[in-house]
């Protein structure tokens, strides 16, 4: 069982940057796609970016692309988002989700962190 963290959250203003992190546990790390997703009140789950095992291959969600950034150090089992020109509508929750095999849609991630809440000021 792969079990995820996220960290990095919090309160910050427009136009700010923030890094959000994920910790696995397991020796199984390289398997996985990783990948964030975020919720936005009042709407459903989206896709923000995945990171296939190696780390040579990205794909950004329209929300994202410009703006933030994936990648991984198989090394500590961890996975990043950086987010910089953070915008209110960037506000919501952040999972953290893995699957094996490439992919990006929401339903074929196997494994799911709690989320970190984000919120940007204006």
């Amino acid at each position: 069982q792969v079990q995820l963290v996220e960290s990095g959250g919090g309160l910050v203003q427009a136009g700010d940057s923030l890094r959000l992190s994920c910790a696995t546990s397991g020796r199984t790390f390289m398997q996985y796609t990783m990948a964030w997703f975020r919720q936005v009140l009042g709407k459903e789950r989206e896709f923000v970016a995945a990171v296939n095992w190696s780390g040579d291959l990205t794909e950004y969600g329209d929300s994202g692309k410009g703006r933030f950034t994936i990648s991984r150090d198989n090394a500590k089992n961890t996975v990043y988002l950086h987010m910089s020109s953070l915008n209110p509508e960037d506000t919501g929750v952040y999972y953290c989700a893995a699957r094996r095999g490439w992919g990006i849609s929401l339903p074929s991630y196997e494994h799911w962190g709690q989320g970190t809440q984000v919120t940007v000021s204006s």
